[in-house]
């Protein structure tokens, strides 16, 4: 048997000296990352911010369960071979129609995925779980995603790395008006003030097939669509033709090839 008596002559000797300071140091230093760690994962939501999806259950949400599901803790929208669509759905959130708001969340999509989170927007009463409005697009490919986009009404309002004022509909007398204020699926009556960076250069803050995160801030007319922290699309409405100030939310799959998006931790702040 050996012994492990302390031998001090060890600790006189400087090699040794140094090696047990700087074990000393090391171990200190894994026990404030290890408690570093602990704090983040046990820190508080955002002030203000209450979950409005579960990870568990559909509860607080409509949509056709042909195309939506909750998949490890994740509320999933899938197309497959045998489910395309001829009109895009929505799983759409039936506790409340928020006007000024921020929300909060993380997306993941497929490469051939087309989705987006509608706001403020009317349910489409000819179309089961259809809505017409404002639409913080998504995509696989990442060509649309932060832009802001009009289902079923004005089209593109703002591409990524746009601030645009959205100007009033000119001859809203006339019933081709809506039509005739659009070319290449993009609103015409814009006046672009500004700009956030370059589309393709703020392309390549929004990750691949992986999670991200979305932001909306939602207020009067002021519309800001973030991703990864990042203002991607700003619009100012100033269409009172057109223009909304309260509405449904929900989460869109698009007509196309099979796709399957995922979503989590979607929480809501109302604002004043």
């Amino acid at each position: 048997m050996t012994s492990k008596h302390f031998n001090k002559n060890h600790y006189s000797n400087p090699i040794w000296l140094f090696l047990w300071i700087f074990l000393g140091v090391v171990s200190c230093k894994q026990h404030k990352n290890e408690a570093a760690h602990e704090a983040m994962v046990t820190v508080a939501p955002e002030e203000g911010f209450v979950p409005i999806f579960d990870g568990k259950t559909l509860e607080g949400w409509q949509g056709d369960p042909k195309y939506w599901r909750v998949e490890n803790g994740n509320l999933v929208g899938e197309v497959t071979p045998a489910t395309l669509l001829k009109t895009n759905t929505f799983i759409v959130w039936d506790r409340g129609q928020p006007a000024d708001f921020e929300m909060q969340l993380e997306f993941r999509i497929s490469e051939a995925g087309n989705s987006g989170i509608n706001y403020r927007s009317e349910k489409v009463d000819s179309i089961p779980y259809a809505l017409r409005g404002y639409q913080a697009d998504i995509d696989g490919r990442i060509n649309y995603t932060g832009q802001n986009y009009e289902e079923r009404k004005r089209t593109t309002l703002a591409y990524r790395g746009e601030k645009a004022k959205i100007l009033a509909q000119t001859h809203a007398e006339d019933p081709q008006s809506l039509r005739n204020n659009i070319k290449n699926n993009a609103w015409q009556p814009r006046d672009i003030f500004g700009t956030l960076g370059n589309i393709d250069s703020l392309k390549t803050k929004i990750r691949f097939e992986d999670w991200n995160t979305c932001k909306l801030v939602i207020q009067g007319n002021q519309l800001q669509h973030y991703i990864n922290g990042i203002l991607m699309s700003e619009v100012i409405d100033n269409d009172s033709v057109n223009g909304r100030y309260s509405g449904h939310l929900g989460l869109q799959v698009h007509v196309g090839p099979p796709m399957k998006v995922e979503y989590r931790n979607i929480k809501l702040k109302q604002l004043d």
